[in-house]
């Protein structure tokens, strides 16, 4: 990932400048594709590190991005983890 998307990523999962959290509580963005966030976004998804719901109604047409697992793993910092809410634990039975 670029560092745009780093920045981008980060900030979909909560993780801002200025916080000083251990813990994600949040895997979300909300732009249009076709801005400058936008397009960084669908970068993200064509290299698998991230998913697009297209033209939310509610949320004005614009599209809803997240985190996939590998791209939210990807941009931690040491001592962060993800929200088992968000990425919860899989365990073979």
């Amino acid at each position: 990932m670029t560092p745009k998307q780093i920045e981008l990523a980060r900030h979909a999962l909560g993780f801002q400048e200025g916080k000083k959290l251990k813990v994600s509580y949040r895997n979300r963005f909300v732009t249009d594709a076709d801005s400058d966030d936008g397009k960084e976004w669908m970068q993200m998804v064509r290299a698998g590190h991230a998913a697009r719901v297209t033209g939310i109604e509610s949320l004005g047409g614009m599209d809803f991005f997240y985190l996939k697992r590998s791209g939210a793993l990807s941009v931690l910092k040491k001592g962060e983890t993800l929200c088992r809410e968000d990425f919860p634990v899989m365990t073979l039975a």
